[in-house]
């Protein structure tokens, strides 16, 4: 899967745009993380991650409803793709393998 590797931060956004099924944009996925991991990151930081796993096709952005609350301006939201499921599925059995071979780990 050359070009389509998963480094720890995207593999995790990929996984809350997944999660967010639908309701996927930078400050959701930044509250998700947050509440989910702990984790302090930067909208900005989301966002560069959401742009790289674009252009990987392992999400596609789509421009949602304008609303009130943002000033009538759109939220640009994201969904994941087949092949971004596929590189997550790679990425957990590529992890569980690893785990397995580890000594005194039982699977």
């Amino acid at each position: 899967m050359k070009g389509t590797h998963l480094g720890e931060f995207e593999e995790m956004i990929l996984l809350m745009v997944g999660i967010l099924n639908g309701d996927a944009y930078g400050i959701s996925i930044l509250k998700e993380i947050e509440e989910q991991t702990g984790r302090t990151v930067t909208v900005s930081t989301i966002h560069t991650a959401l742009y790289r796993l674009e252009e990987k096709g392992f999400v596609e952005s789509y421009v949602g409803g304008a609303s009130n609350a943002r000033g009538g301006r759109s939220k640009r939201l994201y969904k994941i793709t087949s092949d971004g499921r596929a590189a997550l599925e790679h990425a957990r059995n590529l992890r569980d393998k690893l785990w397995k071979l580890m000594p005194g780990i039982n699977p």
